[in-house]
């Protein structure tokens, strides 16, 4: 039959496609938006965290009303693919929107922000419940639905590293201002740095391309508050004014050896770039896929019906409670790495390098999974992942700025763990679909699927404001960098233990799901011989 049939290379890669598209979106925003609302825009890390905590309250809702109205959805196209297709290009907008800066008073910037990230949680709502209900449809076998899921999971970590790892060079590319510099060697390891701008830039970030030297301004004609021996500054720069700092710590230096960005510029150029490349994809996964599982014939709509049998599925419960640990988990991990590159390390270009080395371990990490389950069953494999990942990133805690190698081995082995965690995820969501077909003899795999988009944005918001309750209790402030250097205790606890116990207790949860491998068998071989049944 068909719906047993293996999916074709091509398909599974276009699907893929589709989450390396939505991936542009998520990673851009969850590793990227909260540095930029702090450090480019201006906006407190509390007011930030406390954004994306109340923007997900009303995602609980839209996640179950777009999985209600994608299982009532009828079109040529299917039920889920259309809506692929009518967001691709407003995904894209309210993308860029995001990281664009108009020029607003403190509370304007503050409203300007709630309405672009709720409206962007809306519009994201709207294309990746559909997407991820796709993928039970498009087979209804529950072992090539997880080998799908490994082809999605490499699309979406191929796009996350796309963007984590392109977007600060492209930021660097775009924002640079062509200033006019000169250096005079003082003594040994100690230059003045004349900085001379040809137009007024209000958010500008100034270190040496090394990261080492140490500045301080000697020019306070400014408005800026005088620093001594910060690795980064940002301020605004008058096309009138010269700028003069010493530098200290770092030999040999040149014009060539200081970098200089717009930083707003360069994260909203970089950005329009990446939003364009996403609506291209999601077009490809609409035109390469198709829809082959259907409700039965005889299931009537009742949304009465679908809410109960929803409430009753603890399979979809313990995903549900699942997801948004290992969401918090993976989202504080994203949401500090900038930050702890760019104000422990002071090197926030190596945070572009590390990212890609997390984005290929976990591509490796989802290519494994598929083997890996059939060997282990999914939710074993689940546990040992969770537990694996959140104690190899608790050790991050014990490395000092030097140790770059340890960072990176450590961080890479724990993401490929990681990468384990949602690739079984949306597998198993079909297989708490397929549950719910075999006990209650009815399907709303669109509603089975908001458990995924919910976990995935609700997540990510708890995680936003963990970060900025966190930060605000040490006093970080992007645009002061001795409130930064107090604050790298807060930033080093975020990248290591804190997300690391939510692992924990996420394995916990994962210890009760109660779909075994034997009992997936079962329920597989009951489902087809009843759609063998109904085609005949």
């Amino acid at each position: 039959m068909e719906n047993y049939s293996k999916i074709s290379i091509g398909e599974k890669i276009g699907y893929a496609l589709g989450d390396g598209a939505a991936n542009i979106a998520w990673r851009g925003v969850a590793t990227f938006l909260f540095v930029f609302y702090t450090d480019v825009y201006g906006i407190s890390p509390v007011a930030v965290g406390m954004l994306m905590l109340v923007a997900r309250f009303s995602d609980g809702i839209s996640d179950i009303l777009m999985g209600i109205i994608g299982d009532r959805t009828e079109t040529r196209y299917g039920k889920f693919r259309p809506w692929i297709l009518w967001t691709a290009i407003p995904l894209g907008i309210v993308l860029s929107l995001l990281f664009t800066t108009p020029d607003l008073s403190s509370s304007g910037k503050i409203i300007y922000a709630y309405i672009t990230y709720i409206l962007f949680t809306l519009i994201y709502t709207a294309n990746n419940i559909p997407y991820g209900a796709l993928m039970a449809v498009i087979t209804g076998d529950d072992k090539e639905r997880t080998v799908l899921g490994s082809y999605r999971m490499v699309g979406a970590f191929a796009g996350g590293m796309v963007v984590q790892g392109a977007l600060l060079f492209l930021v660097a590319q775009f924002g640079n201002i062509n200033p006019d510099i000169k250096t005079t060697q003082v003594s040994e390891k100690k230059y003045e740095v004349s900085v001379l701008v040809n137009k007024d830039v209000e958010n500008v970030n100034l270190k040496t391309k090394n990261g080492i030297g140490l500045f301080s301004l000697v020019d306070t004609s400014s408005n800026f508050t005088d620093n001594q021996g910060v690795s980064s500054l940002s301020l605004s720069m008058n096309s009138k004014t010269e700028y003069r700092f010493l530098v200290e710590g770092e030999g040999g230096l040149t014009p060539e050896s200081i970098s200089i960005i717009d930083q707003k510029k360069g994260y909203s150029s970089a950005i329009y770039i990446m939003s364009a490349f996403l609506s291209l994809f999601m077009f490809v996964t609409f035109y390469t896929t198709r829809e082959r599982v259907r409700p039965p014939k005889s299931q009537k709509s009742n949304l009465r019906q679908d809410l109960k049998d929803l409430a009753r599925n603890k399979p979809w419960m313990v995903l549900l409670l699942t997801g948004l640990l290992f969401n918090i988990y993976n989202s504080v991990k994203q949401g500090i790495v900038v930050i702890y590159f760019t104000h422990y390390l002071n090197n926030q270009l190596l945070a572009g390098s590390y990212l890609v080395g997390l984005m290929l371990a976990s591509i490796a990490g989802a290519m494994v999974t598929g083997y890996l389950g059939r060997k282990l069953g999914k939710r074993r494999l689940f546990i040992i992942a969770l537990i694996f990942s959140g104690l190899t990133n608790s050790l991050l805690f014990l490395c000092s700025a030097s140790d770059i190698y340890p960072i990176f081995a450590l961080g890479m082995i724990s993401e490929f763990a990681s990468a384990i965690f949602p690739t079984l995820f949306f597998a198993m969501l079909g297989d708490a679909a397929d549950f719910s077909e075999y006990k209650n003899h009815r399907r709303a795999t669109g509603l089975i699927y908001s458990a995924g988009s919910f976990a995935t944005k609700f997540g990510g918001g708890i995680a936003g404001a963990i970060i900025g309750l966190i930060l605000g209790a040490y006093h970080y402030s992007g645009h002061d960098s001795n409130s930064i250097q107090l604050a790298i205790p807060g930033i080093k606890m975020l990248m290591s233990w804190i997300p690391s116990v939510i692992a924990l207790l996420a394995a916990v949860l994962m210890s009760v799901y109660p779909l075994t491998q034997q009992k997936m068998d079962e329920i597989t071989l009951e489902l087809a011989s009843r759609r063998e049944m109904e085609a005949k």
